[in-house]
């Protein structure tokens, strides 16, 4: 049985809270589709050690400030997830949990979402469907020679893990630094942080808050017409957290280039040098999850959907929320997704 709608939000993460949110105050029916069986979006699935880069009060989604998590300035994932679950109760917003959206069609001047539990037709779709679901690892000789564990930012949890072994951490942003840092300060694991270039740490004193601040002053500056500010990137590509900052310190977080390939037992460097390996955490990155949008055939360069703010140049009936500058600035953070959730909300509300 098809089920009608104004919206259907795909992703019941914090993006697609936040356009719950923004939707029920412009008085619009809709539903959130969430594949995760539970509340929290992708935090219900990061490592135990991570935190927040910007404290609680800077990290909240409309409406509700997140509060304060005891004994901790910055929050950690579980205090998140927490603090998402009571959004959800709190706002009755209507999230269907374990119910994965396969598909978005044209229907006759609606959008048909297909997903596992039924179809919806709605006037418009909101897609919050972020990047945790598909990991990124990059096109390296040897990766299937290797014979030891290989695995994702996403599978990562704690140094426990890898007690006593030899572990070789890829990534220069942060969730590489960050787990090179969480397994170095553990003092029984012998790592090697590799990079593709030098790590920029930012300042010390620059957090999650500094950086909403010039992502938005360089999205203003590129409305407005003036020259690229150059923004996040301009300032380093690594917030020095406490445990990061306290590896670094120590001399325990120092870049080794990028490796050649992979060996059966470990890594070959370009000058020849060999290095053992029980096991390679890619924090690699991620990529936009967009296959349930396929069949409106509207890829763009990079992969990406191009965009107006959020709505899909090539389908007005469909927005984009939470992928990360391109769909608004700071958008794939919780502070900064309240404003594109909120002019998306508008530009529907006029639409439908």
């Amino acid at each position: 049985m098809t089920q009608h709608t104004d919206v259907v939000v795909v992703g019941g993460g914090q993006a697609g809270l936040a356009a719950g949110y923004h939707l029920r105050r412009q008085g619009l029916d809709f539903v959130i589709l969430d594949a995760d069986t539970a509340p929290g979006g992708s935090w219900q699935h990061m490592w135990d050690s991570l935190h927040l880069f910007s404290p609680a009060e800077h990290s909240s989604l409309p409406g509700r400030l997140m509060p304060a998590q005891p004994g901790e300035t910055y929050p950690d994932a579980r205090h998140v997830v927490d603090y998402l679950t009571d959004y959800e109760k709190r706002y009755d917003l209507p999230v269907q949990h374990g119910t994965r959206v396969d598909a978005v069609r044209r229907d006759a001047g609606r959008l048909l979402v297909e997903a596992e539990t039924g179809t919806w037709r709605a006037r418009a779709v909101i897609s919050a469907t972020g990047s945790w679901s598909r990991p990124f690892v990059p096109a390296i000789r040897g990766r299937s020679v290797f014979t030891g564990r290989q695995l994702h930012t996403v599978h990562y949890r704690s140094p426990a893990d890898f007690a006593g072994q030899h572990v070789i951490v890829v990534g220069g942003g942060n969730s590489g630094a960050q787990i090179a840092a969480d397994l170095a300060l553990d003092g029984n694991i012998d790592v090697m942080w590799v990079t593709r270039r030098p790590p920029r740490f930012l300042p010390d004193d620059i957090d999650g808050r500094d950086l909403f601040d010039v992502a938005t002053a360089r999205r203003r500056a590129l409305d407005a017409g003036r020259s690229d500010t150059g923004g996040v990137a301009s300032l380093g590509d690594i917030v020095a957290v406490p445990p990061v900052r306290a590896a670094r310190d120590a001399g325990l977080l120092t870049a080794k280039p990028m490796f050649d390939r992979l060996t059966a037992t470990g890594v070959r460097c370009a000058d020849g040098s060999h290095t053992e390996a029980d096991a390679v955490i890619w924090a690699t990155g991620f990529r936009p999850v967009l296959a349930h949008l396929a069949p409106l055939n509207l890829r763009g360069a990079r992969g990406h959907i191009p965009t107006a703010g959020t709505r899909a140049l090539g389908e007005p009936r469909l927005h984009l929320l939470g992928y990360g500058d391109w769909t608004g600035p700071a958008s794939a953070t919780l502070i900064g997704v309240g404003r594109p959730a909120r002019d998306a909300a508008r530009e529907i509300a006029g639409l439908v």
